[in-house]
C-alpha cells in the first residue's frame, strides 16, 4: 500500500530508465503538456493518456505497489520496462498532486492492476503449496544432476589441456590464432554444460593483442581458469562453503537456501549489462538493520529489459534469501510489505585504503571475485593525467576509477555533485579501480544515480 503524501522524486524515477535514451525520452514527457486524465490511488496506482502520433493517446499505467517492483503497462508498441510514457508519468507525479492529484481509477487500468494483482497472488499461493508437494522425482534430479557433473568434468578435463597447450607453445600463438580459438573452446564449454568457463573463455579472446601488457593479463585470467578447473575437479576436498562458490563460477544454478531477512533495504544502485542474448540487471541493497549489502540479479530477453526495477535512493521493507557460498553476496527478492518510500538512510563510507583492503580480504574467499561493493565516504573525483581518481578529503590516497567509468555520462553528475567539495560514492572496487554507481552531496541530499 502506498500513500498518496509519499511521492518519489525525479531522480528515482529516472533511475528505472533501462537506458540513456529512455531516460531523455522520458523526461521530456514529464511535463503536463502531453497527459490528459492523469490520476493517482492509495493503493499505488498511478494512470494517463499520453498524446502520440496516432489519433488514439496511449493509455499508460503503473502499479507503485505491485510484490515485485513497480510494474508497468503502456499500449505503446515498445519493448521497453519500463517505457519513456510510462517514465514520463511517474515524473509528472512525482511532480505533485497539482500534475497527478488522486482519483477513481479508470477501468482500462483498474483491469489491469487487478489481474496482475491476482495472478501474482495465484503464484504465490501456488508456489507455497507445490513446495511440500512432493510431486517432484528427486531420484531423476540426482541422475539428472550426475550426468551434468559428469559432462563438466569432462569440459573442465579438456579445458585442462588446452590451457597446458596454450603454455606450451608459448602466448604468441593465442595472439596468432585471434577469436577462432577462444570460440571454439567456450562452444565445447557450452556443450559439457558449464556456461561459467564459456564465459570465462569467451573473456580470453579479448586479451590477446589489447594494447601493452596483453601476455601478463592474459596469463593472469589464465591462472585464475586453471584454479577454478582444479577446484570443480577437486570440489569434494574443499569446505562447502568454497565448493558452493565453485559450482556458481563454473555455471551450475542455485536457488536461495538462507533463512528470509526482512529489513529496511535502502536501494543503492541499479545498472543493467546486455550481450547478444541477455540483458543481465544488477540492483544493490543496504540493509539499514543488519548492515548487509545484498545483490539481485534479475535477467531479460535480448533487446528486453527485465521486468524488476527498484527506484535508487528508496527504501523497501521486505525479506531477502540469500545463495550459498563462500563470500556470495547474491540474495533473492522475497515478499515485500510496503511500496519503496524515501529515507534517511545512507550507507556507513570507507576510505579509499580501506575499500582497497575490504576487495583484497574478500579474494580469500572468491579468487574470482571482480570486484566488492563499497561506499567511500569523503572523496573528491579529481583528474589524474587522462583518467580520473577518488581522493580521500582527509589522506593522499586515492582509487582511480575503472575504464567502463571514464566513458559513462555519470562521471560528468559526480563532477558536478561534488564541485570540488567531498561527496560520499557506492560502488564497485576491484582490480581495475573503482567504478561509481550513487552519489550523496556533502549537504544530505537525495542520492544521485550514475549508472
Amino acid at each position: 500500500m502506498t500513500q498518496q503524501g509519499v511521492r518519489w522524486g525525479a531522480d528515482q524515477v529516472l533511475a528505472l530508465a533501462p537506458d540513456d535514451a529512455s531516460r531523455k525520452a522520458g523526461s521530456k514527457l514529464g511535463v503536463a503538456g502531453p497527459w490528459s486524465e492523469a490520476g493517482s490511488s492509495d493503493e499505488g496506482t498511478v494512470w494517463g493518456l499520453c498524446k502520440g502520433s496516432g489519433s488514439r493517446p496511449y493509455q499508460t499505467v503503473v502499479d507503485i505497489a505491485d510484490a515485485a517492483g513497480p510494474a508497468y503497462k503502456c499500449s505503446c508498441p515498445s519493448r521497453k520496462f519500463p517505457c519513456k510514457h510510462a517514465l514520463g508519468l511517474l515524473l509528472l507525479w512525482a511532480a505533485g498532486e497539482d500534475a497527478v492529484p488522486p482519483g477513481n481509477v479508470p477501468e482500462w487500468a483498474e483491469q489491469w492492476t487487478a489481474g496482475r494483482r491476482r495472478r501474482t497472488a495465484e503464484q504465490r499461493g501456488a508456489g507455497a503449496s507445490g513446495s511440500g508437494s512432493g510431486t517432484a522425482d528427486p531420484e531423476a534430479a540426482r541422475r539428472r544432476a550426475e550426468r551434468r557433473a559428469e559432462r563438466i568434468t569432462a569440459g573442465a578435463t579438456e579445458l585442462e589441456q588446452r590451457l597446458a597447450d596454450l603454455l606450451r607453445g608459448g602466448l604468441a600463438a593465442a595472439e596468432q590464432a585471434g577469436y577462432g580459438l577462444w570460440e571454439e573452446t567456450a562452444a565445447r564449454m557450452v556443450d559439457a554444460q558449464a556456461p561459467g568457463l564459456a564465459a570465462r573463455v569467451r573473456e580470453l579472446g579479448a586479451i590477446a593483442s589489447s594494447g601493452p601488457g596483453w601476455p601478463v593479463r592474459l596469463l593472469e585470467e589464465c591462472a585464475l581458469l586453471h584454479l577454478l578447473d582444479q577446484g570443480w575437479l577437486r570440489r569434494e576436498r574443499l569446505p562447502e562453503s568454497l565448493a558452493a562458490t565453485v559450482r556458481s563460477r563454473v555455471g551450475l544454478p542455485g536457488s536461495a537456501d538462507g533463512p528470509p531477512a526482512r529489513d529496511r533495504w535502502l536501494v543503492l544502485a541499479q545498472y543493467d549489462t546486455a550481450d547478444a542474448k541477455l540483458t543481465t540487471r544488477r540492483i544493490w541493497l543496504h540493509g539499514a538493520g543488519s548492515g548487509r549489502t545484498v545483490l539481485l540479479l534479475s535477467y531479460g530477453a535480448a533487446g528486453r529489459a527485465p521486468e524488476l526495477a527498484l527506484p535508487v535512493g528508496l527504501a523497501v521493507d521486505a525479506e531477502v534469501a540469500a545463495h550459498p557460498g563462500a563470500g556470495q553476496l547474491r540474495a533473492a527478492l522475497g515478499e515485500r510489505f510496503a511500496a519503496p518510500e524515501p529515507t534517511r538512510i545512507r550507507p556507513p563510507g570507507v576510505t579509499t585504503a580501506q575499500a582497497a583492503a575490504r576487495y583484497g580480504e574478500a579474494l580469500r574467499d572468491d579468487p574470482w571475485l571482480e570486484s566488492v561493493p563499497v561506499t567511500l565516504e569523503e572523496v573528491i573525483p579529481v583528474p589524474d593525467g587522462d583518467s580520473w581518481q577518488l581522493a580521500d578529503a582527509g589522506s593522499d590516497t586515492a582509487l582511480p576509477l575503472t575504464p567502463v567509468a571514464l566513458g559513462r555520462p555519470g562521471l560528468w553528475r559526480l563532477v558536478a555533485l561534488s564541485g570540488g567539495a567531498p561527496v560520499t560514492v557506492f560502488g564497485e572496487c576491484g582490480h581495475r579501480g573503482f567504478t561509481p554507481l550513487t552519489a550523496w552531496p556533502r549537504t544530505g541530499g537525495p542520492a544521485v544515480a550514475l549508472c
